[in-house]
C-alpha cells in the first residue's frame, strides 16, 4: 500500500478527530472565558483554585484513584485465573455481558438491590444484623462504580496474560525462584502494559462520574463530574461548567501522559 493510499485512509479519522474531539474542545475553551452574564474574563479559571472546587478536585482523584486500585486488586487475580480454566472465553463473556447493559438500568438496580427494601437488607435482617442505610454512602458509591468499571479493567489484563510466554515463567521456576519471586520479577512486569490500560480505562471515566454520585451517592459524595452537570444543568452557568471541563480534560490528558509508556505489552 502506496503513501497516498494510506493518507486516504487517514481522513475519515481526521474528520471524526476535528468534529467530535477538537471543535468540541475549542467550543469549551470559549465558553469558559465567559461569565454567567456573557462578560469576557477569567474569573472561572480562579475561581478554580478556591478552596471549595480545589477540594472537590482532589475529591475527585481520590475517588477514582480508590475505584481505580479496588478494580485493580480484584481484576488482575481474576484475569489470572481465567487464564488458567478450560472455558476461559465462556467465563470472559459472563463478565463482559454486564457491560452490554444501559448504565441507567444498572444503576436502577442497584438501586433496588441496596435500598431500604431491597433483598441486601431482607438478607441482613435474617441473619440478626437489621437493616442497615447502604444506599447515600461512600461504600454504596464505590461498589457500584467498582462492579460498573472492572470488565474493562479485567480485559486489558487478561490479554496481556494470555500473550506472555509461559516458557519464561517455566524458565523462572527452573532457576529456583519462588511463585511470588517470578509473579513479582516475571509476570507482573510482562503484562504491566495491560495493568496501564486497564487504569487508564478505569481512571479517566471515574473522574468524570455524575449520575452514580446523584443516584446512588444522593449527592453525599460530590465530584467535579457533578459539579459539571449542576452548573450546565441547573446553574446554567456554562462558563464555570466549561472551566471545570478544561481541568477535567486537562487531568485525563495527564492521566494517558504518565500511563501511555507501559501499554505496550513486552
Amino acid at each position: 500500500m502506496d503513501r497516498r493510499m494510506r493518507n486516504m485512509f487517514l481522513v475519515p479519522y481526521g474528520m471524526w478527530l476535528l468534529l467530535f474531539v477538537i471543535v468540541p474542545i475549542l467550543m469549551i475553551g470559549y465558553y469558559s472565558l465567559f461569565d454567567i452574564d456573557g462578560v469576557l474574563t477569567l474569573s472561572n479559571y480562579k475561581r478554580f483554585f478556591s478552596p471549595i472546587y480545589f477540594s472537590m478536585a482532589l475529591r475527585s482523584f481520590w475517588y477514582a484513584a480508590l475505584i481505580t486500585a479496588v478494580c485493580l486488586l480484584i481484576a488482575y487475580p481474576t484475569a489470572y485465573l481465567l487464564t488458567k480454566t478450560k472455558h476461559k472465553q465462556l467465563w470472559l463473556l459472563l463478565i463482559i455481558l454486564p457491560s452490554w447493559m444501559n448504565l441507567l438500568l444498572k444503576t436502577y438496580a442497584f438501586i433496588g438491590i441496596l435500598g431500604t427494601y431491597g433483598p441486601v437488607n431482607a438478607f441482613l435482617k435474617v441473619i440478626g444484623v437489621g437493616a442497615k442505610q447502604i444506599l447515600f454512602t461512600d461504600f454504596s458509591f464505590i461498589f457500584v462504580s467498582v462492579y460498573i468499571f472492572i470488565p474493562f479493567m479485567i480485559l486489558p489484563i487478561f490479554s496481556a496474560l494470555e500473550k506472555l510466554n509461559p516458557s519464561l515463567v517455566e524458565a523462572a521456576y527452573d532457576l529456583g525462584a519462588s511463585p511470588w519471586v517470578t509473579f513479582r520479577r516475571v509476570i507482573f512486569p510482562l503484562t504491566l502494559g495491560g495493568v496501564k490500560s486497564g487504569v487508564q480505562a478505569v481512571f479517566i471515566p471515574s473522574l468524570s462520574l455524575f449520575m452514580i454520585t446523584r443516584l446512588i451517592a444522593g449527592n453525599r459524595v460530590i465530584t467535579l463530574g457533578t459539579a459539571i452537570e449542576q452548573h450546565f444543568l441547573v446553574t446554567q452557568d456554562w462558563g464555570m461548567g466549561s472551566a471545570l471541563a478544561i481541568f477535567l480534560v486537562i487531568a485525563m490528558g495527564l492521566t494517558m501522559w504518565f500511563t501511555e509508556g507501559g501499554r505496550r505489552v513486552r
